[in-house]
C-alpha cells in the first residue's frame, strides 16, 4: 500500500496457526501500544500523531525511538472505537460464543517509515502464514491503487475507493460550473493517485488545473511560503485538497498569518470533518468547505465508554494520559508505587514520560529575518515553554467539546466499527463451517488451528446487516458499496464550525442520479450564498466563439465575435456556425434570420427618381410626337423623311419605356423582357438615326435635284435598310432567350457588407448581352462616323452635326457603362444599366428633335422650304 494508505489500516492477525515463519525485532526497542489478549488478536494502527521528527540515521549506532509530536485526538476517537466494538463483540453471546478477541493497537504517527516499524512489532512472536496471507480490513485508506488484488489480494476495507470520491469531486467541481481550479496534495500515494485520477478526469470533461501543489513531508517555511504565494496570486477559486488535516495545518497557518480569503476548498474524506481545522483562526479561511465524508450514524453507548478516560501511571496507558493533557492542557505528575510496578515496568513508565513530557502548543514563531508570522504545531519542550498547570485527574471530559466527544454523528469511527464486526462475523463463519471451498460442511471446525488464509476467504465473502441497518459485505475486489455524504462547513448561532450534510453520492446508481444536492442550504467561502466563480477566462456569450490562447490552457481564451452570416446561440461556444444559405445572423450573432430581398424597388428614393426621369422622357417623346404630327405639312417635318423621324420618336419612347422592366423585384417575364426590349429598342433607333445619316449626306452631296443618288436611296430603301439593321438584333435575342435565358436569382454575394439577398437576373450565358451591346456600339460608332463626315452640311441644315453631337453623347454614355456595370454591387448595377439608358436616350432626343420644335413653335419664320434649300458654299 502506499504511504497513507498504509497509515490508515487495520491489521487482522491470528495466533492460532502453524509455524511458517517469525519476525524478531532486533535489540530492546519499544513502541507505545495499547493492548488486551485474547483468544484472537486484531492488530490494529491509527494515526495518534501526525508529525515526525527529522532523525539522521548514522548507522554507527542503535536508532533512537523518538516520540511522535502533534496529538490527533479526533485519531484517538478512532483507536477507542476499535476497543469499544472488540468489547461489545466479547459481550454478545451469539456472535463468538467461547471466543474472546484480544486488540494490540499503536501508533503509525500518520508516517510510513512508523507505520512499517509498528507493523512489524505487532507481527512479533506471531506466526504467520507470510506477508500477503494476513487479512487487512482499512477504515481510513481509500487509494484506489489498493484496488489491485494481484499485488495487494488480502486488503479489505470498509471505506469505498478513492475512484469514485474522484468521480464525485470531478462532477461536484464540473456541475457548479468551475473549470479552473487547482490541487493540493502530497508526496504520498494516496495524494498522488488521488490528484492524478482526478486531474485525468476533470480535462476529460473540459476542466483545467490552474496549479497543483504538493506538501513535503517536512516543509520548510520558504516551500510553505512559495505554495502560499501560488494560492494568493492564482485567479483559480477553488482548491481541490487531496491530504490529511496534520499535512494541511501549516499551510492553513500560513494563509490565515496572511490573512487569505475567497477560496472555495474542496475537501477529500481525509479532512472533510477535521475539528482540528475548525478553531476560530481558520473561520475566514475555511468556512464554506465543501466535500465528501463517509456516512455518519450514532453509536449508542460509545460516547459513555469515551468519556470513562482516565489518565493512569500503568503501562499501556499512555495514550490516555497523552489525551488528557492536550484537552485539559495541563501536565500530568504521577507518584510511582513500587509495591505495584515492577521495576522494568517502572523505567520504562519513566522512560516514556521523558519522551513525553512536553506538550503540543500552538503558537506564532516569528522567523529570522520575516516581518510576516507563521502559525505552527510543534513539539517545544518544557524548558521553553510556559509551565503548565499540573492535572489533577478529576477532570470531567463530559465538559469538553472537541473531535474526541463529538459524536452526534461519527463517520471514521464508523468504518472502524465495521471492520471489527466484519472481522468477528468472518470468525464466526470460520469457526461455525470450516474452509472454504471444503465439501463437507464440517472441515476444519474440529481442529484448534485456524490459518489467517482461511479467515480471508471467509472475510471476502461476510454478508451481514449491522444495527444501524446497513448490509456490510464486500465486492469482488474487497470494495463496499460507495456512498458519501457531502458536507458543507458552516457557523452555527454560536459562532463554531458545524459539518452540515448537503447532499449525497451513490456511486451504485445510474449516474445521472449519482450526485444530490440541495443547494439552497449550501453556504460558500466567506458565508456567502452565491456560488463562487473560478474560470480562467470568464465565459464567451451567445454571438461569439471562443479563440485558445496560445500555450495556455483550453480553460484560458479570448472571446471573438461571431463573423457575419455566423451565429453561436450558447455560451463558451468553441466554433461559430455558419447560416443555411440565403440565411443570415440577426445584430447579436445569436440566430439565423431569413434574408432579406434586396432589389431596385419602385419605392426606393432611387426607383422613384428613375421612373420619374423615365416618365419625363415618354411625356417629352409623345410631346414631340404631337407637334411634330401636327406640323407634319411644314418644311422642317417633311424635309428628312418625317415617316423615318415619327419611326425614330416611336422607338426612343421605347427606350424610355423598356428601362422599367429592369424596375422592381425581377421576376421570370421581367428578366426575359428587359435585355430584349432594350437591344431591340435601341438597334431599331439606331438603324432610324443611321438611315437619316445616310439621306442627309446623299442629298448633299449629289450633284443637284433629281439626282439617281436619291432615286437608289429612296423610301422603300431606307425601310429594308431599317428592317435589314434590326433583324440581327432580333435573332440574336431570340437565340439568346431560346438557348440561355436570363432567369431571377436571390444572390447572397453581399450578405457579409450588407446582411441582404440582391435579387438579380442571372444570365447563363453572359456573352449574349455583350454580343447585344457591342451590336449596338457597332451601328452607334457607323452613325457617328457618317454623322462626322457631314458635319460642315450647310448651318441652316443641323440635323447631321446634331446627329453628331447625339452619337458622342451615345457612345460616351455607354462606354461609360461598361466599368460602371462591372463594378456595381447589388441592385446599383441595375440603376447604372437604367442611367445609361435615360441618358443616351435623353441625348438622342434633346440633341436631334429639341432644335426643330423650336423652331417649330417659337420661329417659324424659318420653317419655310426657302430656308431648307440652300446650297454648300
Amino acid at each position: 500500500m502506499g504511504p497513507q494508505s498504509d497509515l490508515r489500516t487495520d491489521g487482522v492477525r491470528d495466533v492460532g496457526v502453524s509455524l511458517l515463519s517469525e519476525c524478531v525485532i532486533l535489540g530492546n526497542s519499544k513502541l507505545l501500544a495499547l493492548r488486551s489478549e485474547g483468544d484472537v488478536i486484531i492488530g490494529g494502527l491509527f494515526p495518534v500523531h501526525y508529525l515526525v521528527p527529522n532523525s539522521q540515521n548514522t548507522y554507527n549506532s542503535k536508532p533512537q525511538n523518538q516520540p511522535c509530536n502533534g496529538f490527533d485526538d479526533r485519531a484517538f476517537r478512532w483507536m477507542m472505537t476499535m476497543i469499544f466494538a472488540v468489547e461489545e463483540i466479547n459481550r454478545n453471546p451469539a456472535l463468538l460464543p467461547g471466543v474472546t478477541l484480544g486488540y494490540h493497537i499503536m501508533d503509525s504517527c500518520d508516517h510510513i517509515h512508523t507505520s512499517l516499524k509498528a507493523l512489524l512489532s505487532l507481527l512479533t512472536h506471531t506466526h504467520i502464514l507470510g506477508p500477503f496471507s494476513i487479512p487487512l480490513v482499512s477504515y481510513f485508506a481509500t487509494c484506489a491503487c489498493l484496488t489491485d488484488k494481484h499485488t495487494y489480494p488480502s486488503f479489505l476495507r470498509t471505506v469505498p475507493s478513492d475512484l469514485f470520491q474522484v468521480r464525485g469531486l470531478v462532477e461536484l467541481v464540473t456541475f457548479f460550473g468551475w473549470n479552473w481550479v487547482g490541487t493540493v496534495g502530497t508526496t504520498d500515494d494516496y495524494s498522488r493517485y488521488g490528484i492524478q485520477a482526478f486531474s485525468h478526469q476533470f480535462r476529460q470533461l473540459g476542466g483545467c488545473l490552474a496549479y497543483h501543489l504538493t506538501i513535503p513531508q517536512s516543509p520548510t517555511f520558504v516551500e510553505i511560503g512559495a505554495m502560499a504565494d501560488t494560492l494568493q496570486s492564482s485567479k483559480a477559486k477553488v482548491v481541490v485538497a487531496f491530504a490529511t488535516e496534520g499535512q494541511l495545518l501549516e499551510l492553513f497557518s500560513e494563509l490565515v498569518a496572511r490573512n487569505v480569503t475567497g477560496i472555495q476548498w474542496v475537501a477529500s474524506e481525509a479532512w472533510v470533518t477535521a475539528n482540528m481545522l475548525t478553531a476560530p483562526q481558520f473561520h475566514l479561511l475555511l468556512q464554506g468547505t465543501l466535500g465528501f465524508s463517509f456516512p455518519g450514524v450514532y453509536i449508542p453507548g460509545l460516547r459513555e465508554f469515551l468519556l470513562k478516560v482516565r489518565p493512569k501511571a500503568e503501562p499501556g496507558f499512555e495514550f490516555h494520559n497523552m489525551l488528557w493533557e492536550e484537552v485539559f492542557d495541563c501536565r500530568l505528575e504521577f507518584t510511582a508505587d513500587p509495591s505495584n510496578i515492577n521495576a522494568n515496568d517502572f523505567e520504562r513508565v519513566i522512560e516514556q514520560y521523558d519522551q513525553h513530557e512536553s506538550k503540543l502548543n500552538t503558537h506564532l514563531k516569528t522567523y529570522e529575518g520575516e516581518k510576516r508570522t507563521f502559525l505552527v504545531s510543534a513539539q517545544e519542550n518544557t524548558t521553553g515553554a510556559p509551565e503548565r498547570p499540573v492535572c489533577t485527574g478529576s477532570e470531567d471530559l463530559s465538559n469538553v467539546h472537541n473531535s474526541y466527544t463529538e459524536l452526534s454523528k461519527v463517520r471514521i469511527s464508523y468504518n472502524v466499527y465495521k471492520a471489527v464486526y466484519a472481522i468477528a462475523h468472518a470468525l464466526h463463519d470460520l469457526l461455525e463451517c470450516g474452509s472454504v471451498g471444503d465439501s463437507t460442511a464440517e472441515a476444519g471446525c474440529k481442529g484448534n488451528s485456524s490459518k489467517p488464509k482461511e479467515l480471508l476467504g471467509y472475510l471476502k465473502m461476510v454478508n451481514f446487516t449491522n444495527q444501524f441497518g446497513e448490509k456490510v459485505h464486500f465486492d469482488d475486489n474487497g470494495e463496499p458499496v460507495p456512498l458519501y455524504d457531502i458536507i458543507n462547513w458552516q457557523k452555527d448561532s454560536k459562532g463554531k464550525i458545524r459539518f452540515v450534510k448537503v447532499g449525497s453520492y451513490d456511486g451504485s446508481v445510474p449516474m445521472d442520479q449519482q450526485l444530490q444536492l440541495n443547494q439552497s442550504k449550501i453556504v460558500w467561502t466567506g458565508g456567502l450564498s452565491q456560488v463562487p466563480v473560478s474560470l480562467c477566462s470568464d465565459p464567451c456569450p451567445p454571438g461569439s466563439r471562443q479563440a485558445r490562447r496560445p500555450g495556455e490552457p483550453q480553460c484560458c481564451f479570448d472571446c471573438l465575435p461571431c463573423a457575419e452570416g455566423e451565429i453561436s446561440n450558447q455560451t463558451d461556444s468553441t466554433e461559430c456556425t455558419k447560416c443555411p444559405e440565403y440565411y443570415w445572423s440577426d445584430k447579436r450573432k445569436v440566430e439565423c434570420v431569413a434574408g432579406v430581398d434586396d432589389f431596385l424597388s419602385v419605392y426606393d428614393t432611387m426607383g422613384i427618381i428613375l421612373i420619374t426621369l423615365t416618365l419625363l422622357g415618354v411625356v417629352m417623346t409623345t410631346v414631340i410626337t404631337t407637334v411634330f404630327h401636327h406640323f407634319r405639312a411644314t418644311p422642317i417635318v417633311r424635309a428628312n423623311n418625317s415617316e423615318i423621324s415619327f419611326l425614330l420618336l416611336v422607338s426612343l419612347k421605347l427606350c424610355f419605356l423598356c428601362s422599367l422592366a429592369f424596375i422592381g423585384k425581377p421576376s421570370t417575364w421581367t428578366c426575359r423582357l428587359r435585355q430584349v426590349t432594350f437591344g431591340v429598342s435601341f438597334v431599331l433607333c439606331l438603324s432610324c438615326l443611321l438611315v437619316k445619316t445616310i439621306v442627309v449626306l446623299l442629298a448633299f452631296r449629289s450633284t443637284g435635284p433629281g439626282s439617281g443618288a436619291m432615286k437608289l436611296f429612296g423610301p422603300a430603301q431606307q425601310r429594308t435598310l431599317i428592317l435589314c439593321t434590326t433583324a440581327p438584333q432580333v435573332c440574336l435575342c431570340a437565340g439568346w432567350l431560346s438557348a440561355a435565358p436570363p432567369f431571377p436569382f436571390r444572390n447572397p454575394t453581399y450578405q457579409a457588407s450588407t446582411g441582404k439577398i440582391v435579387v438579380e437576373c442571372r444570365e447563363p450565358w453572359p456573352a449574349g448581352f455583350y454580343l447585344v451591346l457591342g451590336y449596338i456600339g457597332l451601328l452607334a460608332s457607323l452613325c457617328l462616323l457618317l454623322a462626322f463626315l457631314g458635319r460642315k452640311l450647310p448651318d441652316t441644315f443641323n440635323e447631321a452635326k446634331l446627329i453628331t453631337f447625339s452619337m458622342i453623347i451615345f457612345c460616351a454614355v455607354w462606354l461609360s457603362f461598361i466599368p460602371a456595370h462591372v463594378s456595381s454591387p447589388g441592385k446599383f448595377t441595375v440603376a447604372v444599366e437604367i442611367f445609361a439608358i435615360l441618358a443616351s436616350s435623353f441625348g438622342l432626343l434633346l440633341c436631334i428633335f429639341v432644335p426643330k420644335c423650336f423652331i417649330i413653335l417659337a420661329q417659324p419664320e424659318k420653317n419655310i422650304k426657302k430656308r431648307m434649300i440652300k446650297s454648300p458654299r
